[in-house]
C-alpha cells in the first residue's frame, strides 16, 4: 500500500481547475468530490486524504505538517511566508496584485491610507516604491474602501477588473502576476519523496505552458 498523502486545498476557483488537472493526471476523484461539503475528503481508491480550507490557511496546515502538500495561491504565499517548498507552478486561476482608487484622486502629502488584505504584500511593495503609507488591514470587500473614505487606495487581487470597473474604481499600478502553486511540508518530502514527485512529475505532464 503506498502512503497516504494528505493535500491541503481552497474551496471556490481553485479548487474546481486543481481538481481538472487531478484528473487529467489521471488521478481518480469521484464525480461527487467536487461537491462535497466535507471539510476533510478521503480518496481511498487513491490513497489520499483532501483537507478543504480557506486560501489564507492552506499555507498553515502545510507548514505545521497537517497537511504533506498543498495548493496555494502566489498572493498567500507571498504575504504568509511559511517554511514550506513550492514545487511546481500549476499555472490556474491567474490573476495579480494591483493597486487601485478612485480615478483622478489626487495623491495627498501626507502618508496615504492604503486598505488590502495583503498587509506584508502591501507594506513591501510601498517600502520598496519609496513611499510612505499607512496600512489598514481589511478582510473582504476591500473596494468599499475608497468609497467610504477609509482608504485613498487598495491593494488586492485582480481577474477580469469587472469588480473595479463596477464600483467606480481603475487599476492604478501591478504589483505582481498571480498563479497557483503546489507546495509541500519540507520533512514529508523527505518522508514521502517519492510519492511526492510521482504527483509532481504527473501533474508536470498537464500543466499548461506560462
Amino acid at each position: 500500500m503506498s502512503e497516504l498523502l494528505t493535500i491541503a486545498m481552497p474551496k471556490g476557483r481553485i479548487f474546481e481547475e486543481a481538481a481538472e488537472l487531478l484528473r487529467q493526471a489521471d488521478f481518480q476523484l469521484p464525480p461527487e468530490f467536487d461537491d462535497s461539503r466535507k471539510l476533510i475528503v478521503d480518496i481511498p481508491e487513491e490513497n489520499m486524504r483532501f483537507i478543504l480550507a480557506k486560501p489564507m490557511d492552506v499555507t498553515t496546515y502545510v507548514e505545521y505538517g497537517v497537511a504533506d502538500l498543498g495548493i496555494a495561491g502566489k498572493d498567500v504565499m507571498l504575504e504568509e511566508e511559511r517554511d514550506v517548498y513550492e514545487l511546481l507552478d500549476l499555472n490556474i486561476s491567474k490573476c495579480h496584485l494591483a493597486v487601485a482608487g478612485l480615478p483622478n484622486a489626487k495623491k495627498s502629502e501626507i502618508a496615504q491610507k492604503v486598505a488590502t488584505k495583503y498587509p506584508n504584500v502591501a507594506s513591501t511593495y510601498f517600502r520598496e516604491q519609496g513611499e510612505q503609507v499607512e496600512i489598514i488591514k481589511l478582510n473582504g470587500s476591500i473596494e468599499l474602501a475608497p468609497l467610504i473614505g477609509l482608504a485613498d487606495r487598495i491593494v488586492d487581487i485582480v481577474s477580469t477588473g469587472q469588480t473595479l470597473k463596477e464600483n467606480g474604481l481603475v487599476e492604478l499600478e501591478h504589483i505582481e502576476d498571480i498563479t497557483s502553486r503546489l507546495i509541500v511540508n519540507p520533512v514529508s518530502y523527505r518522508l514521502k519523496d517519492e510519492r511526492i514527485d510521482d504527483l509532481v512529475n504527473r501533474l508536470a505532464q498537464v500543466v499548461q505552458p506560462v
